[in-house]
């Protein structure tokens, strides 16, 4: 759910002014209306909560699958809303698709059955409370309440899912008199700022003071709900920094970690993700206190299909490899849903809904699609439950991450512990393109046996490269098992006192970098070239480039007296974080030079370079 300009959205927003349109949750909350409910209505003939095994260990110790509500509440896709805007949310529907997860795609990991914004909410978006100020369950959307349908989702073996927005929701704040549950004395009043000061993605709750220790009375109240309840997971959306906010106001770390609180003496393990597209700067706060958080703003495109490939899908190219390093057992990179499975309702092309699928796959997103599962064709399926890519999201290998810069062309690949790869070939382009992976970006050489995973096929055996033809938004994805030999390269330090420096470049301290140092300034014009870089023959080298940029930045890159090509290195995630792409050289037996030029704008930090002895 986010959205600030909500009233004008006919359809998708270009990038460079989105924002998140989950209009549901806005306007009821900037109407402010409340109405007072029961804390136990509709779940007191509830059956008990089947006994949870899962220990607080084990969250996220994989990237989670499963289906979320939110993709089919969002679309104008014909028939979704019949009873108007994001009506598709109900019990009914919920259980349908329970049914189907259980049924279709349960065998294959998928285990979450996500309920997003509104289920407190009617159709005309009035909001409902307790009398503690926690939110309802509307009677018409989910006439047999929250716990019922928790228990509906756990007698098919399956987790249960929920969502909140951070902060105080102003429907909750009842002139401040609305007493805290569990917490005697202990009033809205107490637990925001007195000047009412609002936070999260669209200013529609007042943030939460949690220097007054009702405040966490307030958060403990809402997890012990949950927990009652039989939830598995809980989707907090709106946090900053983040959400297209920032400053004080937006800074909900303190809500975070009150969360984290709450659910521990719940007693129940919560999932507990976070969104959206939040702050790389507070990523180590993100890890701390929660098991998953959105990188990136909305995939669905508001419209008459679920996604589209140019509204946000092709977004996540250029800001996944930032988090690249942040994710691990415990907490994971959140890409969004992934809209691959319903053919005409997902608005996709074959080649870009396996395209989508497999960058979730390599960044190890959890895998929860928005799809209708009673509706997956034939196609969708082979894409939702192919084993070997649902194992590339699951096992243990780090994030993948460009191995080339990131043009229309692009590699990306991880080392897997048993010493293999696994490589994804990517054609961004509008039109059919070939894409190479040299073994060398990988820092081995000669022979590689190669499986395709789409395909599940043995492809046989490539040397020192593959090359695929792709379609426009087209993608394969390999695993590569070294035969040949570890490369040999030569290093060169961007710091060398050989090398030449122009224009603002200058050595920089890195602790992360080879040698902690780097050449940094590079801009309006700085220029870095090395001197005396010698291979023994003329051939194109893959040449390593180990570089620090806390932003996707192009640098002309060139040999000798070359013209030189822009190449744009992607994100390292932060100014101090080094990490490597390779560029094609032309080098000459003997003696070279090799330049990294800003050009007029603004170019990485550059570490080192590792050269190939032999092409």
């Amino acid at each position: 759910m986010r959205s600030s300009s909500y009233f004008a959205m006919p359809g998708a927003v270009p990038r460079s002014g989105r924002r998140s349109i989950r209009t549901v949750l806005v306007l009821a909350l900037t109407a402010g209306v409340a109405t007072a409910v029961p804390a136990a209505q509709a779940d007191t003939n509830a059956p008990a909560v089947q006994a949870d095994t899962t220990t607080a260990a084990s969250i996220a110790a994989k990237p989670y699958m499963g289906w979320s509500s939110w993709s089919m509440q969002s679309s104008k896709y014909p028939g979704l809303n019949p009873d108007g805007d994001y009506s598709y949310l109900t019990e009914a529907n919920v259980l349908k698709q329970t049914d189907a997860l259980a049924a279709k795609l349960k065998k294959y990991g998928y285990d979450h059955v996500n309920i997003d914004a509104g289920w407190w909410m009617d159709k005309n978006w009035k909001t409902g409370f307790d009398q503690y100020g926690r939110q309802t369950p509307d009677p018409v959307r989910f006439p047999h309440g929250m716990k019922s349908v928790a228990d509906h989702i756990h007698s098919k073996g399956l987790k249960a899912g929920i969502y909140l927005p951070v902060g105080l929701e102003k429907g909750a704040y009842g002139d401040g008199k609305t007493p805290i549950w569990n917490a005697p004395g202990c009033t809205t009043a107490d637990i925001v700022y007195s000047d009412l000061r609002t936070t999260n993605g669209w200013d529609n709750a007042y943030k939460i003071d949690f220097d007054n220790p009702c405040a966490q009375k307030y958060i403990d109240s809402q997890a012990q709900q949950f927990a009652d309840w039989g939830y598995d997971f809980l989707k907090l959306d709106g946090v900053g920094p983040g959400s297209f906010k920032s400053g004080d106001n937006y800074d909900n770390v303190p809500d975070v970690a009150a969360w984290q609180k709450a659910i521990a003496t719940a007693g129940r393990p919560i999932h507990l993700e976070l969104s959206w597209s939040l702050d790389i700067g507070h990523a180590a706060d993100w890890k701390k206190y929660s098991n998953g958080w959105r990188i990136d703003t909305d995939v669905e495109c508001y419209c008459n299909t679920l996604v589209t490939w140019e509204n946000s899908v092709n977004d996540r190219w250029d800001d996944a490899p930032a988090w690249s390093s942040k994710a691990g057992p415990g907490g994971w990179n959140d890409l969004d849903a992934i809209d691959v499975g319903n053919g005409e309702m997902d608005g996709l092309t074959k080649a870009e809904r396996q395209s989508y699928m497999t960058l979730w796959a390599i960044n190890k997103s959890p895998l929860f699609t928005g799809d209708d599962i009673t509706k997956l064709d034939g196609y969708g399926v082979s894409l939702l439950t192919n084993k070997e890519v649902i194992a590339v999201d699951q096992n243990d290998s780090p994030v993948a991450r460009p191995v080339t810069p990131v043009g229309d062309q692009q590699v990306w690949g991880t080392k897997n512990a048993d010493g293999s790869y696994t490589v994804a070939l990517f054609n961004l382009g509008d039109s059919p393109a070939s894409v190479t992976a040299h073994w060398a970006s990988f820092g081995f050489t000669g022979n590689a046996s190669v499986r395709d995973l789409w395909n599940k096929a043995n492809l046989g055996t490539y040397k020192n490269k593959i090359t695929e033809a792709l379609p426009a938004h087209g993608s394969r994805l390999f695993t590569i098992k070294p035969g040949g030999s570890t490369l040999a390269t030569t290093s060169y330090e961007a710091e060398d006192a050989a090398n030449t420096l122009s224009g603002n470049a200058s050595v920089a301290g890195c602790d992360d970098c080879s040698g902690a140092k780097k050449v940094g300034n590079l801009y309006s014009g700085g220029k870095l070239r090395f001197n005396d870089v010698t291979v023994k023959k003329d051939g194109i080298y893959t040449v390593k480039v180990a570089y620090v940029s806390g932003d996707p930045r192009s640098v002309t890159v060139f040999s000798n007296s070359g013209n030189g090509t822009s190449e744009k290195f992607p994100s390292t995630g932060d100014w101090s974080t080094a990490e490597t792409v390779s560029v094609q050289l032309a080098l000459k037996a003997g003696t070279n030079t090799i330049t990294f030029d800003s050009g007029s704008g603004y170019a990485p930090d550059i570490d080192r370079i590792a050269v190939p002895q032999s092409d």
